[in-house]
């Protein structure tokens, strides 16, 4: 059983409550957590205040700062195998991925924050009244609620918590309730790297411990990854004390096939773009918009890569799709499916939940879909699955047009041999990033985050210290009394 961590304390809920995780490769129990309720919020929310105000980590110097967030990157890796395993059992991705790009991506944000934490300035700025100085400073926002999604639960924690303590603040990081275990994990390794009590708060738990954190009217700032329809919600309960916010949500990516394009590379790039994680991605390529005159070639490729790929638990090394996180979630993907079926759309493989020894787990073959169209659900809406809906369209000066027509903007996807053709559709897609001739790989050095209703705000890189500081003016007449 797990506990929460409150103001340097490891201590079970006041109500006692708890609910179990799941192992999604054959729906089993997992573990026992405990289940935060208001007077949990209160009292996390209390210790980040007060670890805020006291000077053990309000005055601590910058260079202690980045040692403390460098030396959360050395323990996860000295428990990087232990983190992979416990990602993968409780998550489902393939412990291929966790080992080489989870364990490794959360140990990599923490020390490129720790870089940052000495590079925090402010500046000195002309005005027009005579003998003033003028200057401006950075400061921490406050006490910061991180909620992060079930799908890279990991490596999103770290995207959050290394930037908002870099800059000075405190935290209480709320897990998605699917997958809250290695963010526990994470917890007790700051605590090990020696974070003053308080200024890393857990709460584990349900919708109901997230909407009480971002009501909270001492929560300063909520950081949020995931659907658009709860960004919303935060956005009203944001309201009260009028909250800062960082939204990364849902998307919908292109990825647009010229008529130019390498089929084989683009082949590979898109099932790599579409399945990584099986779907479960926010920034998955899922509609794809090939050129007619390359379309049945590459959908028939696409389908052929797709069906190859071996379906299985992600702690066997041979598996190279894992399973969808819960059976309510395989639910949603096979009623997209059924529905992209009844709309008129060719089901070119896959289409169906795995039989066989798979049959206890959450796993859904991948599945290719010809003859789509952008009115069906498959093609507007947010599957979040091993989904490849394949249009085509004839004039290349439609596609952007088309592209743009979702109420999404996170990301977007192009593959051409043309420079020219890349770049000039790069700048017209309205999308916060765009991948030419690659998958979607975000690095902690640049910019993430969505237009439209993918979001507000960016993450990582210099963006991220913008997103958890406040910028004071400071003015000084010069002159005499």
């Amino acid at each position: 059983m797990t506990d929460l961590f409150i103001g340097g304390k490891w201590c079970p809920a006041d109500s006692g409550a708890t609910f179990t995780t799941l192992n999604p490769a054959d729906g089993s129990v997992f573990e026992e957590c405990a289940e935060a309720g208001v007077t949990d919020v209160d009292r996390a929310v209390a210790a980040a205040r007060a670890a805020l105000n006291d000077p053990t980590w309000a005055d601590m110097p910058a260079h202690a700062r980045a040692r403390l967030l460098w030396r959360v990157a050395d323990l996860i890796e000295e428990v990087g195998d232990e983190l992979a395993e416990l990602e993968t059992r409780d998550n489902g991705q393939p412990l291929g991925i966790a080992r080489s790009v989870t364990v490794p991506g959360a140990a990599e944000h923490f020390r490129y924050f720790a870089g940052w934490c000495t590079k925090i300035e402010g500046s000195v700025l002309p005005v027009a009244f005579p003998d003033t100085l003028h200057y401006t400073r950075r400061e921490p926002v406050g006490v910061c609620a991180l909620i992060t999604p079930w799908n890279f639960p990991l490596m999103i924690a770290a995207w959050k918590l290394a930037p908002a303590l870099a800059c000075g603040n405190t935290v209480v990081v709320k897990p998605a309730e699917q997958t809250p275990l290695s963010t526990v994990m994470l917890v007790e390794l700051m605590e090990r790297a020696g974070f003053p009590p308080g200024v890393v708060n857990l709460l584990t738990g349900g919708p109901a411990t997230g909407a009480a954190l971002a009501e909270h009217p001492d929560v300063d700032k909520v950081s949020f990854t995931g659907s658009t329809a709860v960004g919303r919600k935060l956005v009203h309960a944001s309201a009260g004390n009028l909250k800062r916010l960082t939204l990364e949500l849902g998307g919908k990516t292109p990825s647009i096939i010229a008529a130019d394009a390498d089929i084989d590379a683009a082949v590979a790039g898109n099932v790599q773009g579409a399945l990584f994680n099986s779907g479960q991605v926010c920034a998955a390529y899922s509609r794809f918009y090939v050129d007619r005159r390359r379309a049945d070639e590459f959908t028939e490729k696409m389908a052929a890569a797709a069906s190859a790929l071996r379906l299985g638990p992600g702690l066997d090394p041979a598996s190279q799709l894992g399973p969808l996180v819960s059976e309510e979630h395989l639910a949603k993907v096979d009623s997209y499916v059924r529905g992209a079926q009844d709309e008129g759309a060719e089901l070119v493989t896959g289409g169906r939940r795995a039989d066989g020894p798979l049959s206890s787990g959450f796993f859904y073959e991948p599945t290719v879909f010809a003859g789509v169209t952008e009115s069906m659900a498959v093609a507007r809406e947010e599957v979040f699955g091993p989904v490849i809906p394949v249009l085509s369209y004839d004039d290349p000066d439609e596609i952007v047009d088309r592209a743009n027509n979702s109420e999404y903007g996170l990301a977007a996807s192009i593959w051409t041999r043309d420079l020219s053709t890349a770049h000039r559709l790069a700048a017209k897609v309205r999308a916060g990033a765009v991948f030419i001739n690659m998958i979607h790989v975000p690095d902690a050095a640049t910019t993430w985050g969505g237009f439209k209703a993918s979001g507000w705000g960016r993450e990582m890189g210099p963006y991220a210290i913008d997103a958890y500081t406040e910028v004071k003016g400071v003015w000084t007449h010069l002159g005499g009394a």
